[in-house]
């Protein structure tokens, strides 16, 4: 089944040449229309399976893998929420490359620190004092008293490029969730529904 094929006709006014009448209208379909996940199966973690896309995977490619019908690639873009697929879906290796390179201009643009972020310190006793991940200046410190009640200073930062931040929001885009199999009719019959 096609995606659009269930979507509603709406009667729009033609734009064709040959009419000029604002009373010549043509039937199109509704492509502002489109069905969502209900809430409730979307928090379900048992009609999910968490899928790692590969480089170069299509959707397309992924549906045919998964459900045996490559037409089906809609079903993977809605249980991910997936509007634009040009924006929303990860890039391969060349493609990312190309991007980044349009974004910031030249190679020397793309190696130039666009943030700074802490590193994950521990105590002695394994327990995290700092996450890494946070967004700091470059000058960032942090204390903290250890076992012996000394107080130790790090300087936990390290420097995030372009190329580092744009890989990393690609490689989160590679984590989708897809719909089991097993649940694949009920879901088409509900958008057909809706």
């Amino acid at each position: 089944m096609a995606y659009f094929q269930e979507l509603p006709n709406i009667s729009y006014p033609s734009l064709l040449p040959t009419r000029n009448k604002i009373e010549d209208r043509i039937t199109v379909k509704n492509i502002f229309k489109r069905s969502k996940l209900r809430s409730d199966v979307d928090q379900s973690i048992t009609g999910f399976d968490y899928y790692y896309v590969q480089d170069q995977q299509r959707p397309d490619v992924l549906a045919q893998e998964l459900y045996d019908d490559s037409e089906l690639d809609w079903v993977i873009l809605t249980t991910n929420n997936i509007i634009n697929i040009r924006d929303q879906w990860p890039l391969d290796s060349n493609e990312l490359h190309s991007y980044i390179l349009e974004k910031y201009g030249s190679e020397e643009n793309i190696l130039a620190t666009h943030h700074h972020e802490t590193r994950k310190i521990v105590d002695e006793f394994n327990r995290v004092v700092m996450p890494a991940g946070l967004e700091v200046d470059k000058n960032f410190t942090f204390k903290y008293r250890n076992y012996t009640n000394t107080i130790i200073t790090v300087n936990p930062v390290i420097e995030i490029t372009n190329y580092d931040y744009e890989n990393k929001l690609n490689e989160e885009k590679r984590k989708i969730k897809v719909l089991k199999p097993q649940y694949l009719g009920a879901f088409i019959s509900e958008h057909k529904q809706i």
